[in-house]
């Protein structure tokens, strides 16, 4: 009995290294980030240009620009555009820089972009113009308990929204969990 004591907590204490050593990995992997200042172009509600490079927002999915949702009454907005719309207000602000390392499959730079003390990936995600995709989940939480946004009324995801069109940006489980690593090491 006690053998088998020694090995599942050896088991656990390996586990719990590994986790360490991920997140330690993480979190130095931060320092090496490339800051960009604007200005800024909006291109859709979680994508931006600077200076010729494409950023893509990190942890947030927003409509796409030709994506509508219902409001809760019944009526139709243009919610990819008014997601477009917030963005491009929340990176007028001079304060503006993005900071990211990654790029995704498209080239993008994938960031995390501050206007002073606020997180404007987070800020998009708590007004309910944008998903969160593997950060912000209290944002989300707060939007949704708030019908902020998208929240208001029906919507169909992102993220279905675009594979109903064959339009798929599906991250490898590997992307997807190095996300969640960065955002339980990042947490803003």
């Amino acid at each position: 009995m006690a053998r088998i004591f020694r090995f599942v907590r050896d088991g656990v204490v390996l586990v719990a290294l590994l986790i360490l050593l991920v997140l330690i990995a993480a979190k130095l992997d931060q320092s090496a980030d490339r800051v960009i200042r604007g200005p800024f172009y909006a291109i859709d509600g979680d994508t931006l240009s600077a200076g010729g490079e494409r950023l893509r927002l990190l942890g947030i999915d927003a409509p796409e620009l030709d994506q509508t949702c219902e409001d809760g009454r019944g009526g139709r907005w243009e919610c990819g555009k008014e997601a477009r719309r917030l963005l491009a207000r929340l990176t007028a602000d001079a304060r503006t820089e993005c900071l990211g390392r990654d790029r995704d499959r498209y080239r993008r730079l994938l960031v995390r972009c501050h206007a002073g003390p606020e997180n404007i990936n987070a800020a998009l995600v708590r007004r309910g113009l944008a998903v969160a995709s593997g950060r912000y989940a209290e944002e989300q939480v707060a939007a949704r308990r708030e019908r902020q946004g998208l929240w208001a009324g029906d919507f169909e995801s992102p993220r279905d929204w675009r594979a109903s069109r064959d339009m798929t940006d599906d991250p490898t489980p590997l992307d997807a969990f190095m996300d969640w690593v960065r955002g339980m090491v990042d947490r803003e």
